[in-house]
Formats: structure tokens, sequence, C-alpha cells
């Protein structure tokens, strides 16, 4: 039996709180709750994530998976496939995105098939964002 999937909590560092409130919230649609004069908490399609200010963001590294480089550390949400193609659609739409990888298909015909995009905040974090045609395949082998 599978437990009810709960919200999950991340804390990263960015380098600028403004531009950080206004990407995750005017560019990702993210809910904003608490916050001070170093730090801010959104919800990202319902995970806590909370921004603290940093003079330089972390480091990065790649590692290669299927057909594309992906930036390590990186974080984001798993969506059911019509709420990734409306967020892909509104990312592609605007001029000012830092894609680190545009909206592709990566494993395709095969388990774990899955939509993904990559994209950078302000402050240089990755993030992805996988769509799935249905959820039971996201662990599937």
């Amino acid at each position: 039996m599978t437990a009810p999937l709960t919200p999950f909590h991340l804390a990263f560092p960015v380098t600028d709180l403004e531009k950080t409130r206004a990407f995750y919230r005017d560019v990702l649609g993210c809910t904003e709750g608490r916050s001070s004069d170093h730090w801010i908490d959104f919800s990202l399609f319902g995970h806590q994530i909370v921004a603290h200010q940093r003079d330089a963001p972390a480091g990065e590294s790649k590692t290669h998976v299927d057909t594309i480089d992906v930036p390590v550390p990186h974080f984001g949400v798993v969506l059911p496939i019509d709420d990734w193609r409306a967020l892909a659609g509104r990312l592609e739409a605007r001029g000012d995105i830092d894609w680190i990888e545009k909206p592709l298909t990566r494993f395709a015909g095969q388990p774990g098939e899955q939509a993904t995009l990559f994209i950078r905040d302000p402050s240089g974090n990755a993030l992805e964002f996988k769509g799935f045609a249905s959820m039971e395949s996201l662990f599937a082998t």
C-alpha cells in the first residue's frame, strides 16, 4: 500500500529576493506565503519551497540522462501532462525565460516516457518540470 502523497519542502539559495519573488509569483504562478527580509515561502504546485537570500547561488554540474545533459542540482515538479503542456505553453510564449532545455520528450516509447523542460530562475537555480500521461509511469522501469 502506498502512502498518500504529501507536500515536500525545499530551501534554496537566491541572490535577489525581489527578482525571485517576481519570477516565482509572476512567471511560474506560485502563491507567496510567509516572508522576511531574507527569505520567501512559495507554494509550487502545492509544495513548499523557500528562497533564502545568499551572496552566491549554489554551484552546478551536469550529468547525461537519455539524450540531454541535466544540471545537478535541480528541482521541480511532476505534473499531469495537460498541466505540463499549459505550463510549457506559458513559458514558451514569454521572451524572458532562461532555457536550459526547451520542452521535449525523454525516454520515448520506453517505460517512464515523459515530457520535460529545464529553466533557470534569476539566481541561476535549475528547475525541471516533468509531465506524464499516467502518474503510474513515474517510477516505471
